[in-house]
């Protein structure tokens, strides 16, 4: 049955990269605040950086902020990526980042939004309101989610380390197992920060089969090597490291693109024939 990680798995093989580039069009960024800027400048990201990406994830938030016509940009980009992936033969998956989570009967819709209405292959979902906040985005199993989990944001200890009672583990372990449970698709993934080694260890160790999306190399100060030592597979994969600024923001942003997948190449081959 073939489901959201293995078209994942697919494009991971054709680009030989595990490099999700992030299309977060701050107004820092923009020639005009507008959401036709917007639009203009995660294009252009996508026509330069494609052939080395395994996912695009645009950051819902830097569209909605426009309303209306920024929503309208969001379909116009993840488009774009359609188109892109026809003209390259391969299908480049889109992850939402846009962390829904609310009851079923709600959920339901912002399924139906970003699958249907805007045509995202993945959201980023808080899993917090429990599974049956989860299973409409599950539904169709070529359709993914990833779990928000251990986030590299500097409050996330605040609650995802508390202690569980009678357990001695903290709570982001267990949406980590919990998580796995719920994997019946293979359609679910975690959101874990580069920039928290341990616990990236540690959940790779509780969920050995499941894909991370790991946020934090690049302007949050992630260390690339440290991280894909603590999260990636025996089988060298199953670690998607989305990276923003310092692509959007290069001199050339292709190149840039480039340079880190081939570096990420150059790790994964040193670690994993360590490991053999």
């Amino acid at each position: 049955m073939e489901s959201f990680f293995t078209f994942l798995e697919k494009r991971v093989s054709d680009c030989s990269s595990l490099l999700c580039v992030g299309l977060d069009p701050h107004l820092s960024d923009l020639s005009v605040p507008s959401a036709e800027a917007a639009a203009s400048f995660c294009i252009d990201l996508v026509e330069r950086t494609a052939p080395y990406a395994a996912a695009f994830k645009p950051n819902a938030a830097f569209f909605e902020q426009f309303g209306a016509p920024g929503w309208a940009a969001l379909e116009k980009v993840i488009a774009a990526v359609r188109e892109r992936s026809q003209r390259l033969g391969s299908l480049i998956p889109v992850i939402l980042d846009a962390k829904r989570g609310d009851i079923a009967s709600t959920a339901e819709a912002y399924a139906r939004s970003s699958f249907y209405a805007l045509g995202a292959h993945a959201v980023t979902l808080s899993p917090y309101l429990g599974r049956d906040s989860v299973e409409p985005f599950l539904n169709d199993p070529e359709k993914g989610a990833f779990l928000l989990c251990r986030t590299s944001n500097p409050g996330a200890a605040d609650l995802q380390d508390l202690e569980i009672a009678g357990t001695g583990e903290p709570l982001y372990l267990a949406v980590a197992r919990q998580a796995q449970a719920w994997n019946s698709r293979n359609n679910i993934g975690l959101v874990v920060g580069a920039t928290q080694l341990e616990p990236m260890a540690r959940i790779r160790r509780a969920t050995p089969g499941l894909w991370f999306l790991a946020p934090g190399i690049g302007a949050q100060g992630g260390d690339l090597e440290a991280a894909l030592q603590a999260g990636l597979r025996p089988d060298g994969r199953g670690l998607l490291l989305p990276v923003s600024r310092a692509i959007s923001r290069a001199p050339d942003p292709g190149k840039a693109a480039a340079e880190l997948r081939d570096r990420i190449i150059d790790i994964q081959y040193r670690l994993t024939r360590s490991k053999a």
